[in-house]
Protein backbone atom coordinates (compact mmCIF):
# COMPACT_ATOMS: atom_id res chain seq x y z
CA UNK A 1 0.00 0.00 0.00
CA UNK A 2 2.62 2.52 0.87
CA UNK A 3 4.60 1.92 -2.45
CA UNK A 4 1.37 2.10 -4.35
CA UNK A 5 0.55 5.64 -2.44
CA UNK A 6 3.96 6.54 -3.18
CA UNK A 7 3.40 5.69 -6.94
CA UNK A 8 0.41 7.93 -7.18
CA UNK A 9 2.17 10.75 -5.23
CA UNK A 10 5.02 10.31 -8.02
CA UNK A 11 2.77 10.59 -10.75
CA UNK A 12 0.72 13.34 -9.28
CA UNK A 13 4.07 15.30 -9.23
CA UNK A 14 5.19 14.71 -12.38
CA UNK A 15 1.56 15.97 -14.19
CA UNK A 16 1.90 19.29 -12.30
CA UNK A 17 5.53 19.58 -13.61
CA UNK A 18 4.27 18.89 -17.06
CA UNK A 19 1.46 20.81 -17.26
CA UNK A 20 3.89 24.18 -15.35
CA UNK A 21 5.56 23.92 -18.76
CA UNK A 22 2.50 23.50 -20.90
CA UNK A 23 2.82 19.48 -21.56
CA UNK A 24 -0.40 18.69 -20.52
CA UNK A 25 -3.39 20.89 -19.45
CA UNK A 26 -5.87 18.31 -17.80
CA UNK A 27 -4.59 19.49 -13.94
CA UNK A 28 -3.91 23.27 -13.71
CA UNK A 29 -0.68 23.96 -11.69
CA UNK A 30 -1.00 23.28 -7.81
CA UNK A 31 -4.18 22.36 -8.55
CA UNK A 32 -4.33 18.43 -7.73
CA UNK A 33 -4.89 17.28 -3.84
CA UNK A 34 -1.52 17.33 -2.38
CA UNK A 35 -0.49 19.77 -0.15
CA UNK A 36 2.12 22.24 -1.37
CA UNK A 37 4.23 21.26 1.82
CA UNK A 38 4.90 17.63 0.14
CA UNK A 39 6.34 18.44 -3.10
CA UNK A 40 9.95 18.04 -3.60
CA UNK A 41 11.90 20.83 -3.64
CA UNK A 42 12.37 21.02 -7.84
CA UNK A 43 8.97 21.77 -8.37
CA UNK A 44 9.48 25.55 -6.61
CA UNK A 45 13.39 25.97 -8.51
CA UNK A 46 13.36 28.42 -11.50
CA UNK A 47 11.90 27.76 -14.69
CA UNK A 48 15.08 26.17 -15.86
CA UNK A 49 14.89 23.30 -13.63
CA UNK A 50 11.72 22.68 -14.04
CA UNK A 51 11.80 22.61 -17.85
CA UNK A 52 14.56 20.18 -17.68
CA UNK A 53 12.88 17.63 -15.23
CA UNK A 54 9.45 17.90 -17.18
CA UNK A 55 11.53 17.12 -20.52
CA UNK A 56 12.74 14.17 -18.94
CA UNK A 57 9.17 12.89 -17.50
CA UNK A 58 7.87 13.79 -21.12
CA UNK A 59 9.98 11.81 -22.94
CA UNK A 60 8.75 8.63 -21.02
CA UNK A 61 6.66 6.34 -22.53
CA UNK A 62 3.80 6.72 -20.67
CA UNK A 63 3.56 10.53 -20.92
CA UNK A 64 3.82 10.48 -25.04
CA UNK A 65 0.79 10.45 -27.26
CA UNK A 66 -1.15 7.39 -28.00
CA UNK A 67 0.36 4.95 -29.91
CA UNK A 68 -1.70 5.59 -32.99
CA UNK A 69 0.25 7.40 -35.78
CA UNK A 70 -0.55 11.00 -35.38
CA UNK A 71 -1.05 12.72 -38.65
CA UNK A 72 0.68 15.58 -40.14
CA UNK A 73 -1.39 17.98 -39.10
CA UNK A 74 -1.99 16.60 -35.54
CA UNK A 75 2.05 16.62 -35.57
CA UNK A 76 2.58 19.48 -36.12
CA UNK A 77 0.16 21.42 -33.67
CA UNK A 78 1.03 19.44 -31.07
CA UNK A 79 4.54 20.78 -31.33
CA UNK A 80 3.07 24.44 -31.62
CA UNK A 81 1.64 23.88 -28.35
CA UNK A 82 4.13 21.90 -26.38
CA UNK A 83 2.74 18.65 -26.37
CA UNK A 84 4.39 15.87 -26.35
CA UNK A 85 5.02 14.15 -29.81
CA UNK A 86 6.26 10.82 -31.28
CA UNK A 87 8.91 12.83 -33.55
CA UNK A 88 9.40 16.72 -34.40
CA UNK A 89 7.79 17.90 -37.42
CA UNK A 90 9.57 19.51 -40.06
CA UNK A 91 9.48 22.52 -42.75
CA UNK A 92 11.79 24.27 -44.68
CA UNK A 93 11.42 28.55 -44.76
CA UNK A 94 11.36 28.85 -48.84
CA UNK A 95 10.96 25.37 -49.29
CA UNK A 96 9.06 26.24 -52.73
CA UNK A 97 11.58 27.70 -54.50
CA UNK A 98 14.73 28.11 -56.94
CA UNK A 99 16.32 25.37 -55.65
CA UNK A 100 13.75 22.99 -56.85
CA UNK A 101 13.84 22.24 -60.52
CA UNK A 102 10.03 22.32 -60.84
CA UNK A 103 9.84 25.90 -59.06
CA UNK A 104 12.33 26.82 -61.91
CA UNK A 105 10.01 25.10 -64.71
CA UNK A 106 6.91 27.03 -63.84
CA UNK A 107 8.87 30.26 -62.90
CA UNK A 108 10.29 30.01 -67.12
CA UNK A 109 6.87 30.35 -67.76
CA UNK A 110 5.67 33.04 -65.57
CA UNK A 111 6.41 35.85 -63.32
CA UNK A 112 6.97 35.60 -59.55
CA UNK A 113 3.65 38.16 -59.11
CA UNK A 114 1.68 36.04 -61.51
CA UNK A 115 2.25 32.87 -59.62
CA UNK A 116 1.13 34.63 -56.60
CA UNK A 117 -2.02 35.72 -57.72
CA UNK A 118 -2.77 32.79 -59.75
CA UNK A 119 -4.13 30.17 -57.51
CA UNK A 120 -3.72 27.38 -59.09
CA UNK A 121 -0.43 28.15 -60.10
CA UNK A 122 0.66 29.11 -56.32
CA UNK A 123 -0.63 26.07 -55.21
CA UNK A 124 1.33 23.70 -57.56
CA UNK A 125 4.69 25.08 -56.42
CA UNK A 126 3.39 25.02 -52.79
CA UNK A 127 2.82 21.73 -53.22
CA UNK A 128 6.02 20.41 -54.79
CA UNK A 129 8.32 20.71 -51.73
CA UNK A 130 5.68 18.59 -50.44
CA UNK A 131 5.76 15.88 -53.38
CA UNK A 132 9.64 16.07 -53.48
CA UNK A 133 10.62 16.11 -49.59
CA UNK A 134 7.93 15.21 -47.43
CA UNK A 135 7.84 17.72 -45.36
CA UNK A 136 5.56 18.04 -42.57
CA UNK A 137 3.80 21.51 -43.89
CA UNK A 138 2.75 23.29 -46.65
CA UNK A 139 3.10 26.77 -46.35
CA UNK A 140 1.40 29.14 -49.27
CA UNK A 141 3.84 30.41 -51.53
CA UNK A 142 2.34 34.21 -51.48
CA UNK A 143 5.40 37.67 -50.70
CA UNK A 144 4.94 39.46 -47.33
CA UNK A 145 4.75 42.77 -49.79
CA UNK A 146 0.79 41.39 -51.11
CA UNK A 147 -0.31 43.92 -47.75
CA UNK A 148 2.00 46.44 -48.58
CA UNK A 149 0.04 46.44 -52.26
CA UNK A 150 -3.18 46.09 -51.12
CA UNK A 151 -2.58 49.31 -48.82
CA UNK A 152 -2.19 51.03 -52.41
CA UNK A 153 1.50 51.00 -52.83
CA UNK A 154 2.29 49.63 -56.46
CA UNK A 155 4.83 46.60 -56.36
CA UNK A 156 7.31 45.04 -58.75
CA UNK A 157 9.21 41.85 -57.96
CA UNK A 158 11.55 41.64 -60.44
CA UNK A 159 15.03 38.69 -60.22
CA UNK A 160 16.65 41.83 -58.36
CA UNK A 161 14.41 41.47 -55.46
CA UNK A 162 10.74 43.47 -54.64
CA UNK A 163 10.15 47.52 -54.93
CA UNK A 164 7.91 49.34 -53.50
CA UNK A 165 7.87 52.08 -56.13
CA UNK A 166 6.07 54.90 -54.13
CA UNK A 167 7.83 54.68 -51.00
CA UNK A 168 5.92 56.08 -47.03
CA UNK A 169 8.32 58.90 -46.30
CA UNK A 170 5.09 61.21 -43.94
CA UNK A 171 2.89 61.08 -42.21
CA UNK A 172 0.87 62.63 -45.53
CA UNK A 173 1.78 59.63 -46.89
CA UNK A 174 1.13 57.16 -43.75
CA UNK A 175 -2.98 58.38 -43.97
CA UNK A 176 -3.22 58.14 -48.16
CA UNK A 177 -2.88 54.12 -47.14
CA UNK A 178 -5.83 52.49 -47.44
CA UNK A 179 -7.49 49.63 -45.26
CA UNK A 180 -8.95 46.84 -47.73
CA UNK A 181 -10.88 43.72 -47.75
CA UNK A 182 -8.62 40.70 -47.90
CA UNK A 183 -11.42 39.14 -49.78
CA UNK A 184 -11.22 41.22 -52.25
CA UNK A 185 -7.84 42.70 -52.63
CA UNK A 186 -6.25 39.35 -51.62
CA UNK A 187 -8.57 36.91 -52.64
CA UNK A 188 -6.46 34.74 -54.56
CA UNK A 189 -4.11 33.95 -51.48
CA UNK A 190 -7.30 32.19 -49.83
CA UNK A 191 -8.02 30.74 -52.99
CA UNK A 192 -4.57 29.27 -53.03
CA UNK A 193 -4.90 27.77 -49.67
CA UNK A 194 -8.26 26.38 -50.50
CA UNK A 195 -6.90 24.63 -53.59
CA UNK A 196 -4.03 23.42 -51.63
CA UNK A 197 -5.88 21.68 -49.30
CA UNK A 198 -8.46 20.19 -51.63
CA UNK A 199 -5.55 18.51 -53.40
CA UNK A 200 -3.54 17.62 -50.04
CA UNK A 201 -6.64 16.95 -47.85
CA UNK A 202 -7.14 17.69 -44.40
CA UNK A 203 -4.78 16.21 -42.55
CA UNK A 204 -1.54 17.87 -43.83
CA UNK A 205 -1.77 21.56 -42.40
CA UNK A 206 -1.34 25.01 -44.59
CA UNK A 207 0.81 27.62 -43.11
CA UNK A 208 -0.70 30.86 -44.06
CA UNK A 209 2.17 33.84 -43.61
CA UNK A 210 2.60 37.93 -43.31
CA UNK A 211 5.14 40.28 -42.59
CA UNK A 212 5.73 41.60 -39.02
CA UNK A 213 4.74 45.11 -38.33
CA UNK A 214 8.13 46.32 -38.58
CA UNK A 215 9.76 44.82 -41.14
CA UNK A 216 6.60 45.69 -43.74
CA UNK A 217 6.84 49.00 -42.26
CA UNK A 218 11.15 49.33 -43.14
CA UNK A 219 10.34 47.83 -46.89
CA UNK A 220 7.07 50.79 -47.07
CA UNK A 221 9.72 53.32 -45.47
CA UNK A 222 12.56 52.28 -48.13
CA UNK A 223 10.98 51.55 -51.12
CA UNK A 224 13.59 48.15 -51.02
CA UNK A 225 15.46 46.75 -48.10
CA UNK A 226 18.82 45.35 -49.34
CA UNK A 227 21.68 46.07 -46.99
CA UNK A 228 19.90 48.14 -43.97
CA UNK A 229 17.04 50.28 -43.56
CA UNK A 230 18.37 53.98 -42.38
CA UNK A 231 15.17 55.67 -43.59
CA UNK A 232 13.09 53.52 -41.43
CA UNK A 233 15.53 54.17 -38.85
CA UNK A 234 15.60 57.21 -39.06
CA UNK A 235 11.87 58.23 -39.34
CA UNK A 236 11.77 56.08 -35.47
CA UNK A 237 14.42 58.75 -33.86
CA UNK A 238 12.57 61.85 -35.99
CA UNK A 239 8.96 61.13 -36.26
CA UNK A 240 8.49 58.14 -34.15
CA UNK A 241 4.28 59.04 -33.70
CA UNK A 242 4.53 58.45 -37.87
CA UNK A 243 6.22 55.27 -37.35
CA UNK A 244 3.38 54.18 -34.82
CA UNK A 245 0.83 55.36 -36.77
CA UNK A 246 2.12 53.33 -39.95
CA UNK A 247 2.87 50.43 -37.83
CA UNK A 248 -0.50 50.41 -36.04
CA UNK A 249 -2.19 50.78 -39.67
CA UNK A 250 0.05 47.77 -40.90
CA UNK A 251 -1.43 45.84 -37.82
CA UNK A 252 -4.50 46.12 -38.50
CA UNK A 253 -4.68 45.21 -42.33
CA UNK A 254 -2.85 42.46 -41.19
CA UNK A 255 -4.76 40.74 -38.77
CA UNK A 256 -7.60 41.34 -41.17
CA UNK A 257 -5.04 39.56 -43.55
CA UNK A 258 -4.04 36.89 -41.53
CA UNK A 259 -7.58 36.22 -40.58
CA UNK A 260 -8.89 35.65 -43.91
CA UNK A 261 -6.24 32.92 -44.41
CA UNK A 262 -7.41 31.33 -41.33
CA UNK A 263 -11.09 31.15 -42.35
CA UNK A 264 -9.51 29.71 -45.96
CA UNK A 265 -7.73 26.77 -44.20
CA UNK A 266 -4.58 27.77 -42.89
CA UNK A 267 -4.33 25.59 -39.95
CA UNK A 268 -0.74 27.99 -38.52
CA UNK A 269 0.28 31.32 -39.13
CA UNK A 270 3.64 33.00 -39.00
CA UNK A 271 4.45 36.39 -39.40
CA UNK A 272 8.54 37.25 -40.70
CA UNK A 273 10.05 40.04 -38.66
CA UNK A 274 13.36 40.01 -41.23
CA UNK A 275 14.49 43.17 -39.78
CA UNK A 276 13.92 43.02 -35.67
CA UNK A 277 17.59 42.67 -35.89
CA UNK A 278 17.80 46.33 -36.51
CA UNK A 279 16.28 47.49 -33.86
CA UNK A 280 18.28 47.87 -30.32
CA UNK A 281 15.96 46.00 -27.34
CA UNK A 282 14.40 49.53 -25.98
CA UNK A 283 13.42 50.60 -29.87
CA UNK A 284 11.93 46.76 -30.64
CA UNK A 285 9.67 47.14 -27.25
CA UNK A 286 8.48 50.09 -27.72
CA UNK A 287 7.57 49.80 -31.71
CA UNK A 288 7.83 46.49 -33.01
CA UNK A 289 6.71 44.67 -29.65
CA UNK A 290 3.24 46.28 -29.77
CA UNK A 291 2.41 46.48 -32.99
CA UNK A 292 3.25 42.54 -33.76
CA UNK A 293 1.32 41.66 -30.07
CA UNK A 294 -2.04 44.03 -31.46
CA UNK A 295 -1.93 41.03 -34.51
CA UNK A 296 -1.89 38.01 -32.34
CA UNK A 297 -4.25 39.69 -30.04
CA UNK A 298 -6.39 39.96 -32.47
CA UNK A 299 -6.16 36.43 -34.00
CA UNK A 300 -6.72 35.02 -30.07
CA UNK A 301 -4.20 34.65 -27.51
CA UNK A 302 -2.52 31.28 -26.05
CA UNK A 303 -5.67 31.21 -23.23
CA UNK A 304 -6.82 29.06 -25.18
CA UNK A 305 -4.08 27.02 -27.23
CA UNK A 306 -6.23 23.76 -28.10
CA UNK A 307 -8.49 26.20 -29.47
CA UNK A 308 -7.37 28.44 -31.88
CA UNK A 309 -4.53 28.98 -34.40
CA UNK A 310 -1.16 28.79 -33.54
CA UNK A 311 0.84 31.64 -34.06
CA UNK A 312 5.05 31.74 -35.29
CA UNK A 313 6.96 34.53 -35.28
CA UNK A 314 10.14 35.02 -36.84
CA UNK A 315 12.69 37.28 -36.22
CA UNK A 316 16.17 37.49 -37.72
CA UNK A 317 18.45 38.85 -34.96
CA UNK A 318 16.12 36.91 -32.41
CA UNK A 319 18.92 36.23 -29.72
CA UNK A 320 19.40 39.64 -28.50
CA UNK A 321 15.42 40.05 -28.14
CA UNK A 322 14.46 36.41 -26.32
CA UNK A 323 12.40 37.95 -23.85
CA UNK A 324 10.56 40.72 -25.83
CA UNK A 325 9.68 38.00 -28.83
CA UNK A 326 8.15 35.95 -25.82
CA UNK A 327 5.97 38.74 -24.79
CA UNK A 328 4.28 39.08 -28.41
CA UNK A 329 1.70 36.54 -28.17
CA UNK A 330 3.11 34.04 -30.31
CA UNK A 331 3.06 30.21 -29.36
CA UNK A 332 6.07 29.41 -31.71
CA UNK A 333 9.83 31.23 -31.72
CA UNK A 334 10.96 30.43 -35.05
CA UNK A 335 14.83 31.54 -34.24
CA UNK A 336 17.80 32.31 -36.43
CA UNK A 337 20.89 30.36 -36.93
CA UNK A 338 22.38 32.99 -34.61
CA UNK A 339 20.85 31.64 -31.70
CA UNK A 340 21.41 28.98 -29.58
CA UNK A 341 18.42 26.46 -29.36
CA UNK A 342 19.84 25.32 -26.00
CA UNK A 343 19.83 29.15 -24.54
CA UNK A 344 16.76 30.10 -25.51
CA UNK A 345 15.14 27.09 -23.94
CA UNK A 346 16.95 28.13 -21.06
CA UNK A 347 15.67 31.70 -20.63
CA UNK A 348 12.30 30.92 -22.05
CA UNK A 349 11.48 27.54 -20.80
CA UNK A 350 8.23 26.00 -21.59
CA UNK A 351 6.78 29.54 -21.86
CA UNK A 352 6.81 29.18 -25.99
CA UNK A 353 7.68 26.36 -28.45
CA UNK A 354 10.82 27.14 -30.86
CA UNK A 355 11.34 26.34 -34.59
CA UNK A 356 14.70 25.99 -35.93
CA UNK A 357 17.47 26.54 -36.44
CA UNK A 358 20.00 24.68 -38.61
CA UNK A 359 21.74 26.95 -40.45
CA UNK A 360 20.92 26.83 -44.20
CA UNK A 361 24.90 26.87 -45.68
CA UNK A 362 24.88 23.64 -43.74
CA UNK A 363 22.53 22.06 -46.47
CA UNK A 364 25.40 23.12 -49.16
CA UNK A 365 27.93 20.32 -47.39
CA UNK A 366 27.63 16.79 -47.19
CA UNK A 367 25.83 14.15 -45.68
CA UNK A 368 27.38 13.78 -42.48
CA UNK A 369 27.51 17.19 -41.91
CA UNK A 370 23.54 17.85 -42.18
CA UNK A 371 22.94 14.81 -40.21
CA UNK A 372 24.70 16.02 -37.29
CA UNK A 373 23.55 19.33 -37.28
CA UNK A 374 20.04 18.05 -38.00
CA UNK A 375 20.81 16.10 -34.53
CA UNK A 376 22.09 18.79 -32.73
CA UNK A 377 19.32 20.64 -32.81
CA UNK A 378 16.92 18.55 -31.83
CA UNK A 379 18.97 16.98 -28.99
CA UNK A 380 19.05 21.10 -27.98
CA UNK A 381 15.44 21.01 -27.22
CA UNK A 382 15.18 17.16 -26.87
CA UNK A 383 12.86 16.98 -29.48
CA UNK A 384 10.08 18.47 -27.39
CA UNK A 385 7.87 22.08 -28.02
CA UNK A 386 9.97 22.02 -31.40
CA UNK A 387 9.38 22.51 -34.92
CA UNK A 388 12.97 21.47 -36.80
CA UNK A 389 13.28 23.71 -39.78
CA UNK A 390 15.98 26.02 -40.65
CA UNK A 391 17.56 29.48 -39.14
CA UNK A 392 16.37 31.13 -42.50
CA UNK A 393 15.61 30.36 -46.24
CA UNK A 394 16.70 27.46 -47.75
CA UNK A 395 19.84 29.10 -50.78
CA UNK A 396 19.22 28.30 -54.17
CA UNK A 397 21.82 27.07 -54.12
CA UNK A 398 21.15 24.21 -52.38
CA UNK A 399 20.99 20.73 -54.38
CA UNK A 400 17.81 18.79 -53.93
CA UNK A 401 19.62 15.43 -52.03
CA UNK A 402 20.79 17.55 -49.52
CA UNK A 403 17.43 18.97 -48.44
CA UNK A 404 15.26 15.52 -48.20
CA UNK A 405 18.43 14.20 -45.82
CA UNK A 406 17.67 17.15 -43.68
CA UNK A 407 14.27 16.42 -44.15
CA UNK A 408 14.78 12.43 -43.60
CA UNK A 409 17.12 12.79 -40.36
CA UNK A 410 14.25 14.62 -38.34
CA UNK A 411 12.06 12.52 -38.94
CA UNK A 412 14.13 9.79 -38.19
CA UNK A 413 15.00 11.22 -34.76
CA UNK A 414 12.52 10.44 -31.90
CA UNK A 415 11.26 13.10 -29.27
Amino acid sequence: MRMAEESQRRRSIERILLNACGLITETPLFSAAIPRKVLPPFCYDGMESRTKMALRIASRPENRPASRILNRKELFLRACRFEPVERVPVWIMRQAGRYLPQYRAVREKHSFLEICKTPELAAEVSLQPFRELGVDAIIVFSDILVVAEAMGMPLDVPDSGPVLSDPVRSLADIRKLRDFDPEKKAKFVGDAIRAIRAQAGPDIPVIGFAAAPWTLACYMIEGRARGGVPRAKRMLAENPQALRELLARIAHATAAYLQSQIAAGAAVVQLFDTWAGALGRSAYDSFALPATRAIFDALGRRSAPKIGTPKILFAKGSARHLASLAETGADVLSLDSQTDLAEARRVLGCRVALQGNVDPAILLGDEVGIRRATREALEKTGGVGHILNLGHGILPATPVENAKIFVAEGHASPA
